[in-house]
């Protein structure tokens, strides 16, 4: 579990950026940029968590945003035919993906590091092959579309999608055996196996956990636009960077999903903010530029993290 002090440092810079937001830029606490803000960042939020239990594991996913890409891309390509047979069929990419990178990692032994980057591989050239290198419209006909642009009872759609998954993972992080023995291997993966655990079971599952969450992603990515092969590029990035924000050890056997969605908000903010201050006109920051501070913000945070692990060690 994540100490309070370090979930109550990222609520309060979380607070901080929402009030400086709030009495910098106007519409900044409207209704309209708070609801669009929560749509876009479903799908960052959705890696995170699968993120967060691959790192809770010990491990790492560096082909999440890239299976989200090619889940996208099947995605649009099936919703002419039917709009629940697409949602499924982008989900089960995205499984699929999990369920090698988990077979890669818990029985082959290859270091998730080089398996699941293989994967990213992988997956980006499948996902230009279905579409023939190019963007692939999602069928409007067959409300596949509203997955990712509807509201329902005033809030979109997405964001019931995450209160679902939350309320989910939630459970299966704090509740169960799943949660228990996911911390027990990131731990100590020897530890664990002399305490009968099944660990390859375990790594598989969270993997496969984590490539569901990316192929649903992948689908509202989809649905909110178009199914993009060259996609997902840094999404691993921003999906790590939550996760160790939110104060989760990189080394495993520690974390939370609560502080993880709390760090998937800092980021958020950010960069929402970073896009108000180009509307003003002052100076413009690229999405190039959004990249390079994403990078410092990882390893500011890596920096600190590792301080704080000498100074328990003392």
């Amino acid at each position: 579990m994540i100490k309070n002090k370090e979930l109550l440092g990222v609520s309060t810079a979380v607070i901080l950026l929402m009030l400086l937001g709030t009495l910098r830029y106007e519409n900044f606490f409207s209704a309209y940029n708070l609801l669009e803000f929560g749509r876009y960042n479903v799908m960052f939020a959705l890696i995170s968590i699968g993120m967060a239990f691959v790192i809770m594991a010990g491990g790492i996913d560096l082909s999440v945003g890239t299976v989200a890409a090619l889940a996208s891309v099947v995605s649009a390509l099936l919703s002419p035919h039917s709009a629940v047979g697409a949602v499924i069929a982008g989900t089960l990419a995205g499984t699929l993906c999990g369920v090698v990178n988990g077979l890669v990692v818990s029985r082959m032994r290859i270091q998730p590091f080089i398996a699941t980057l293989a994967m990213t591989l992988a997956a980006h050239g499948l996902a230009l092959l279905l579409a023939n290198n190019q963007a692939v419209s999602p069928s409007y006909d067959t409300g596949f579309t509203e997955v990712g642009q509807g509201d329902l009872l005033g809030i979109p759609v997405p964001m019931w999608i995450l209160l679902l998954v939350l309320a989910l993972a939630g459970v299966a992080h704090v509740y169960s055996a799943f949660g228990r023995h996911t911390l027990a291997i990131g731990g100590s993966e020897e530890a664990a196996k002399l305490m009968g655990l099944n660990v390859h079971k375990n790594l598989l599952l969270v993997y496969a956990l984590s490539g569901t969450l990316a192929g649903l992603a992948g689908v509202l990515l989809a649905a909110q636009g178009s199914g993009q092969p060259n996609e997902g590029m840094g999404w691993d990035l921003f999906a790590i960077s939550a996760v160790v924000v939110g104060g989760t050890l990189l080394s495993g056997g520690a974390g939370s999903i609560a502080a993880t969605m709390v760090g998937v908000v800092l980021l958020g903010l950010v960069f929402n903010l970073l896009n108000f201050e180009n509307g003003l006109g002052q100076f413009t920051l690229s999405s190039y530029w959004q990249s390079v501070v994403r990078g410092v913000f990882l390893l500011v945070v890596v920096l600190i993290q590792a301080r704080l692990l000498k100074k328990r060690s003392r």
